[in-house]
């Protein structure tokens, strides 16, 4: 959940982003904290906790101010879930007040199944916590177009993006940069405009 703070001026949101093992969700935020243009002291440190195998173990963490809307100090906070099955209770604990969430899915022929259970985890867990898509800003990214052996991006849409309406869904290379910055910008729009809109159902 949003956290405003009505004496800073200041709203923090919270995008996870989700996703299979070596999907290319840690990939995403470490290419955002290299490339991002922030004026000085306003991106923190990416915090990164990994195994041996270089797989995220817990989080990636990483946040980062962005403009101020409205008079308020916008700050995202990105996080990153474990994509191996046995760390299920740390995404559920990741997930805890979600606002955004980005489905990094991998775009190899071989992963579509993995994918499909992930999401499908993914709707299982905020269940849990009561959550639901539905009302969740969400966007999907289809990563590592770059490979030989990639699914075509309308069978992607086909297993991953076939509710109504469907969600904005970008292809992307997160090892090239491409695509990282199109799928934040998008989930960040997505963000500011439920704020603005909340904001003014609450002043109506």
């Amino acid at each position: 959940m949003a956290i405003i703070n009505q004496a800073r001026k200041e709203l923090q949101v919270k995008v996870v982003y989700y996703g299979t093992a070596l999907g290319g969700k840690t990939t995403n935020l470490v290419q955002v904290h290299e490339h991002v243009q922030a004026a000085q002291g306003s991106k923190g440190k990416l915090v990164s906790l990994a195994t041996n195998s270089d797989r995220t173990l817990f989080f990636d963490f990483l946040p980062i101010e962005a403009m101020a809307i409205k008079g308020f100090k916008t700050k995202f906070q990105l996080y990153t879930v474990p994509g191996q099955v046995i760390y299920n209770t740390t995404r559920q604990l990741v997930l805890r007040g979600v606002d955004g969430i980005v489905f990094v899915a991998d775009s190899q022929y071989d992963k579509m199944e993995e994918n499909v259970r992930s999401l499908a985890n993914l709707k299982d867990n905020l269940k849990a916590l009561n959550l639901s898509l539905d009302d969740i800003p969400f966007v999907l990214q289809y990563n590592k177009r770059d490979l030989p052996n990639t699914a075509p991006v309308e069978y992607m849409e086909y297993l991953l993006n076939n509710g109504d309406p469907q969600v904005p869904s970008f292809a992307a290379s997160a090892s090239r940069c491409e695509g990282v910055f199109e799928t934040l910008n998008m989930i960040t729009r997505l963000l500011l405009h439920k704020f603005i809109n909340d904001g003014a159902r609450r002043a109506a």
